[in-house]
């Protein structure tokens, strides 16, 4: 009997880099190129959109209620499309946006097929002027954002496909870091483990920039990936959650009604919801006085419903979260959930998505994400131009031998 052949970990670990590698490239590639494109999309809209995004600084003012903006908002957006949510920038100089969405067919296999519509409307604050409006199916950041998520396909679909790519992608990043650790640390391997050659051939800084390039930005590009399966995998979001909270007490939820039914027979339910939600919000307003913004929900149809008020820390993040809830009829504050009372799981869970981008790092965590996307993105590529140009090496190529006087 022959001998059996041993198999080192480095070899294993080739063997999944590879295999893995040409197996998630593409889905890995259209994730990563478009999540570098999606990150700096606050600050190219509001180059490209300002005119809508932007109030000019003479009609500074007061601000109409927001009950009367709202109305305008639904007038503007039209009747059988319910306005979910509204944002209300605490910097003068913007516009107030108002958000309409419903789904669609659940079945639906594309992400269009799934949304029944999805939009919103900017009002000037102080006058009421409609400055823009905007159909998010058609805009061009949220095909990227969508296609980032979901490969443009309905979440059920996508979601899977983007989260176990994503997964398969984490793997590929560990046994990169196997291949790349130089089995001696001499002077001429770590030379050439930290060193891209610039003026190589171009096999060997195709080499240097997948095998180089992919440890400097080892750290980050795990970051981008697990934060990315935050969303894809329930089971990886509880661990999250559980690793952080050091309790798998489930997160708390602030749960309150509104008023009972004898509250609706002293006015009609319209003129109370108007009143309570300008109450609400100027309430709001002395509690959270330091909120960069606030989000508002206006309550469903349900008497129960509660009008929420968010108001959140920072102009463009979505950590640092306050929550409020009022009665919709007298517009009464009925609970509180400030940001600090959240334990640690539930802070990091609402941050993940400003870590996704890099926004919890400001400008220079936006630029780090960017550079980190534009690097994942590019391993896909240079990963199969090394198997390729190896896989032409061992092909044997045979050619007739032709007698010189036949």
């Amino acid at each position: 009997m022959g001998k059996t052949r041993k198999f080192s970990a480095r070899w294993w670990a080739a063997k999944l880099h590879l295999w893995l590698g040409l197996a998630s490239g593409l889905v890995v590639f259209i994730v990563s190129i478009t999540g570098c494109i999606f990150v700096f999309q606050k600050e190219i809209s509001e180059v490209v959109y300002r005119e809508k995004l932007y109030v000019p600084e003479a009609q500074w003012s007061h601000t109409l209620p927001a009950s009367t903006l709202l109305e305008i908002a639904r007038k503007e957006i039209g009747e059988g499309v319910t306005i979910r949510n509204f944002t209300i920038p605490t910097d003068p100089r913007k516009t107030w946006e108002f958000m309409a969405f419903e789904g669609g067919d659940k079945d639906a296999i594309t992400f269009a097929g799934s949304v029944k519509y999805y939009q919103s409307v900017h009002l000037n604050p102080y006058t009421g002027e409609v400055t823009g409006r905007t159909n998010y199916l058609r805009e061009f950041f949220i095909i990227i954002k969508y296609l980032h998520w979901s490969l443009l396909l309905n979440t059920p679909y996508g979601q899977p496909i983007v989260g176990w790519s994503t997964l398969i992608f984490v793997i590929l990043l560990i046994t990169g870091l196997i291949l790349w650790w130089p089995k001696k640390w001499n002077k001429k391997q770590q030379q050439q483990a930290f060193t891209v050659k610039w003026k190589a051939r171009f096999k060997r800084l195709n080499y240097d920039l997948h095998n180089v390039l992919g440890f400097y930005f080892l750290i980050p590009s795990i970051i981008l990936a697990l934060t990315g399966m935050v969303w894809s995998f329930q089971w990886f979001k509880k661990t999250v959650y559980v690793a952080a909270a050091r309790t798998n007490a489930a997160p708390g939820v602030l749960k309150t009604v509104s008023a009972d039914s004898l509250l609706l027979k002293r006015q009609p339910a319209a003129v109370l919801s108007q009143t309570a939600l300008d109450k609400a919000l100027a309430e709001a307003r002395l509690i959270l006085p330091n909120a960069k913004r606030f989000n508002v929900l206006p309550a469903a149809a349900d008497p129960s419903a509660v009008l929420k008020i968010n108001g959140y820390g920072h102009e463009q993040t979505y950590h640092n979260r306050d929550e409020l809830q009022f009665d919709q009829f007298s517009g009464k504050l009925l609970g509180k959930r400030m940001d600090i009372e959240k334990n640690a799981g539930e802070q990091l869970v609402e941050a993940n998505y400003d870590i996704h981008i890099g926004a919890i790092a400001g400008l220079p965590g936006k630029i780090l994400a960017f550079i980190a996307s534009l690097i994942c993105a590019s391993l896909p590529l240079t990963g199969f131009l090394i198997w390729w140009n190896k896989r032409r090496k061992h092909v044997i190529i045979y050619k007739p031998i032709i007698p010189k006087h036949a």
